[in-house]
């Protein structure tokens, strides 16, 4: 009875602040452009001065990770981000092309449902809250049960900024009492004009199932590849600290090394004067059990975790200062667990003969649970770089930096963001690093350019064509009249 009570209290909480966000909504859609962003920057500067005390939230409250990598994320997410949207126009007439006399005009989306993970929680909350301000939405966050509370400061300490600043009561909300019933309440209620899901892959397919328009990202099985003509010290020391940055709780980051040949000796060294721990063979049968279950689902209790703490598990002995735990694979596929992506600080290693086999590698590796999503590269041949690019079915190549922080835009020029679309391979709607112009719509007021053909301007009919069978039966049957009158 307990547990339907809690169902019970999400659903209704769930339809309380779908009405709330519409009536704000409402109101909000009629805000100026200067009203807006006035908003936005007082958000931004709430969330940046409490990065530090909801990234320990965050910590204490999933397990996940580093306090301190999770401030980092919260600061991208309240400044990187904004610094990308400001100067978006999201109001009104947003262009015009005298040209062609089409003046393109901004028109939100409405209400917009923003489901949340739990290993990124409050910086996830930060992004989405902000994007969809940004374009005149409304947005309710529904997080994940475990990164409830985090989750709620964030959203309620922006939702206070903003109506400091003049947004309507309501604008911003998120969920307190967490179900599954309640979640897809939220997400199929009439209000809601939009899904914004990141998350797992059942939360992906919960969002697309409902039958509204919804951005979802899964999982991502990242390959790094290093080639023969990369910078090895850079390329070692990257690699390891992206894959350990917040124990690889965000998704672009790298889940296998497919190192050329002639240089893998010499990054399994680098790499290991940075922290990395090459597993024996046994060692990685270990890692394997731990890590994966039976049926190839994954260990939740392994997610985010130290390398040192998961070899304590394994029973295999490192130093204090190990930060990434490697393990030499041979296959992709189910019969090779560690193929996979995996949310903690364990990376699987490949060796290939040449660039065009690490290729093929690295697109095994992209199909088995990556397709869409990212891909990183260390090399200075522009030749194979631009391969690379062209070759693979994912929408972010990032080149000779971190995995983590390239993918999601802060050491890169792609987007800011942390929902990264994985495309149509990947089954999204785009493979954008999704932001605030994807929240709204655009009209478009068109002048005449020509007049229309003649043809159109005349009156229609409904008589039949005749044929030219017609008219031959026509003419014989004239001719043989008068051939028989004489």
């Amino acid at each position: 009875m307990g547990e339907l009570d809690q169902d019970l209290l999400s659903i209704q909480e769930a339809r309380t602040l779908a009405s709330e966000a519409f009536a704000a909504w409402k109101e909000w859609a009629k805000a100026s452009q200067e009203q807006v962003d006035r908003v936005c920057a007082a958000m931004s500067e709430a969330a940046f001065g409490a990065a530090e005390r909801l990234g320990r939230m965050a910590h204490e409250e999933t397990g996940y990770g580093f306090p301190q990598h999770k401030k980092l994320k919260n600061e991208f997410a309240a400044k990187n981000v904004w610094e990308s949207i400001r100067d978006l126009k999201t109001v009104g007439v947003i262009s015009a092309d005298e040209k062609r006399h089409i003046f393109d005009i901004a028109w939100p989306m409405g209400v917009i449902a923003a489901l949340t993970p739990s290993t990124n929680p409050t910086s996830t909350v930060i992004y989405k809250i902000l994007i969809a301000v940004k374009a005149r939405d409304a947005i309710i966050i529904a997080p994940h049960p475990s990164a409830a509370k985090c989750s709620y400061e964030a959203a309620a300490l922006m939702a206070r900024a903003a109506e400091e600043n003049g947004a309507p009561r309501g604008l911003v909300s998120c969920m307190r009492h967490i179900s599954l019933a309640g979640s897809q309440e939220l997400m199929s209620h009439k209000y809601i004009a939009l899904i914004l899901a990141t998350g797992g892959t059942p939360m992906v397919r919960a969002a697309h199932s409902t039958g509204k328009p919804a951005y979802g990202v899964g999982p991502g099985n990242v390959p790094v590849y290093v080639d023969r003509s990369a910078d090895l010290e850079k390329a070692a020391r990257y690699i390891v600290a992206s894959k350990s940055f917040d124990c690889s709780t965000i998704c672009a980051s790298e889940q296998a090394v497919v190192a050329d040949a002639p240089i893998a000796a010499r990054l399994m060294q680098l790499m290991q004067q940075e922290g990395a721990y090459f597993a024996t063979p046994e060692e990685t049968q270990r890692l394997r059990t731990l890590l994966f279950h039976a049926d190839g689902a994954m260990n939740t209790a392994t997610v985010g975790k130290p390398a040192v703490y998961l070899a304590a598990l394994a029973g295999i002995d490192v130093l204090k200062d190990t930060r990434v735990l490697v393990c030499r694979l041979q296959k992709v596929g189910r019969e090779e667990p560690l193929s996979r992506e995996k949310l903690t600080t364990v990376l699987g290693w490949y060796e290939a003969a040449g660039w065009e086999a690490g290729c093929e590698r690295c697109i095994e590796l992209i199909q088995f649970g990556g397709r869409g999503h990212s891909l990183i590269i260390h090399a200075t041949d522009q030749k194979v770089i631009m391969a690379f690019g062209l070759e693979k079915p994912v929408f972010r190549i990032a080149v000779n930096t971190m995995g983590t922080l390239g993918a999601i835009g802060l050491t890169t020029g792609v987007m800011p963001s942390l929902t990264l679309g994985a495309g149509g391979v990947g089954g999204s709607i785009t493979g954008d690093n999704i932001t605030a112009y994807h929240l709204f719509n655009v009209k478009r007021l068109a002048y005449e350019l020509s007049t229309p053909p003649q043809a159109a301007l005349q009156p229609g009919s409904l008589e039949k064509p005749v044929s030219p069978l017609e008219v031959e039966a026509v003419v014989r049957s004239v001719v043989n009249e008068i051939l028989n009158l004489k």
